[in-house]
């Protein structure tokens, strides 16, 4: 995610770090890199050259010229004006209404029925509500039976009406049922089509009117760049949608549409949707996004995202056990289940500052944990409570059923022993775990 534009931005910058002297000259020839920069990445050319004017602007008004360090002081600068760009600041999600209502909108392909799951999910965790997923999408084949499948994994009911072709209808009876059912959160996934038409625009306005939403999101593939700003406007045309959720943003995406879209609608992104995991799903902070951009990590998303794994009393747990040094097996697989639920390990790197200019060449799978875990579930559960046992017969059969050689299984058992030692070690010497992670949390909420 937005590797080109940082490489671009970064080279941009040491053209101004370079120089002996800096004069009005070269601040401009370094702005005039940036805007081509910008335009590689597939941002608007209008809002590319108002964000250059606006830099320039700004750095000779704040005589960057006799600065001390001026190039740090043009990375704030733009870095300050990029997140401007995107908005400025978290925008929240309207949750009101008996039952709230939040409709999805945008194009087919663009991950709308994916991201209804995981906001379900999100918002049936994160503020106890009870949501009913509404299947309006009464034309792409198999789409029910999406829906279907991603409110079974969240325990969430879907409302359908097999064989009504009549969306309008099926969207006004929902809101009755989930009135009779006491669900307090409503979400409508509609249908969406290869491209903008008058019937698809006719169809989700008359949805919007039949219901009148809390909230109406456009969710837009983040890989079609320009192309998705163009579609935003056109619905926003339509329906004055609330917010925008750019999805797909782990992809190869040159970043346009996030850097473009909240300009040219004036609607703010509200979330980001990555992979298909039902986890993938972020609150949008345009300041941690221009972090990420200028190459300078996001460590307060990485932390936000381990504390959604762990809550306190596990962290106490783990702590009494690598103290006790009884850290075993069936705790190091549930530690490893837990990363995995935080998304791609390379995006979770590239979270720590300085790491993710280090590994952007490097290929990380992010099934790398596949033979760990298949050589600890062939393990019977006496034996992940007690690994020392495990020798001679054990390791040949443990590698025989996960299909690994017995030099790894032994290979996972020294490198297991010495975590473990090395663990006990360190919890005995540093702060408890649990009181850390209500120390962040403290923190957060005077940053907020």
């Amino acid at each position: 995610m937005f590797e080109k534009l940082s490489d671009r931005l970064e080279r941009s910058f040491k053209l101004l770090k370079g120089q002996g002297r800096i004069t009005e000259i070269n601040v401009a020839e370094t702005l005039k890199d940036v805007r081509r920069a910008l335009l590689d990445a597939d941002v608007n050319y209008r809002v590319a050259k108002t964000f250059t004017d606006t830099v320039k602007q700004k750095a000779l008004g704040q005589n960057v010229i006799n600065a001390i360090k001026p190039g740090e002081l043009m990375v704030k600068i733009v870095h300050d004006e990029l997140a401007s760009l995107m908005g400025g600041h978290a925008a929240g999600i309207e949750i009101s209404g008996k039952p709230a209502i939040i409709l999805m909108s945008g194009l087919q392909g663009s991950g709308k029925t994916t991201f209804t799951g995981k906001l379900a999910k999100k918002l049936k965790a994160e503020k106890g509500l009870k949501p009913l997923l509404v299947a309006c999408d009464v034309y792409r084949p198999a789409a029910i039976d999406q829906l279907k499948v991603l409110a079974n994994s969240i325990d969430v009911p879907v409302y359908t009406e097999d064989g009504v072709k009549d969306p309008v209808g099926i969207a006004r009876r929902a809101i009755e049922y989930a009135r009779t059912n006491r669900n307090d959160l409503v979400i409508v996934d509609t249908a969406g089509r290869l491209a903008v038409d008058t019937e698809m625009m006719d169809e989700i306005e008359a949805i919007r009117n039949a219901i009148n939403p809390g909230e109406i999101l456009f969710v837009v593939d983040a890989m079609t760049g320009q192309d998705a700003v163009n579609t935003a406007k056109a619905f926003n045309d339509r329906l004055d949608f609330s917010g925008v959720v750019l999805t797909k943003l782990d992809g190869d995406t040159r970043g346009g549409a996030a850097l473009s879209i909240r300009s040219v609608v004036e609607k703010p992104i509200k979330f980001i949707g990555t992979g298909e995991s039902l986890e993938g799903i972020d609150v949008f902070y345009p300041e941690r996004m221009a972090d990420r951009i200028l190459g300078m990590g996001d460590i307060v998303s990485l932390v936000e995202k381990a504390q959604a794994q762990y809550d306190e009393k596990e962290a106490e747990e783990i702590a009494r056990k690598l103290r006790k040094n009884q850290f075993t097996f069936t705790d190091f697989l549930k530690q490893i289940q837990q990363i995995k639920k935080m998304g791609n390990i390379k995006d979770l790197a590239a979270m720590i500052p300085g790491v993710g200019k280090a590994i952007k060449d490097v290929d990380i799978d992010n099934d790398a944990f596949k033979g760990i875990e298949a050589m600890i579930m062939s393990m019977t559960p006496y034996e992940r409570e007690h690994p020392e046992v495990i020798r001679g017969t054990r390791v040949q059969r443990i590698a025989k059923g996960s299909g690994r050689p017995v030099v790894e299984v032994n290979r996972l058992l020294k490198q297991f022993d010495q975590i473990r030692k090395m663990m006990h070690k360190v919890s005995n010497m540093g702060p408890n775990p649990a009181a850390m992670m209500r120390q962040m949390r403290q923190q957060q909420g005077r940053r907020r």
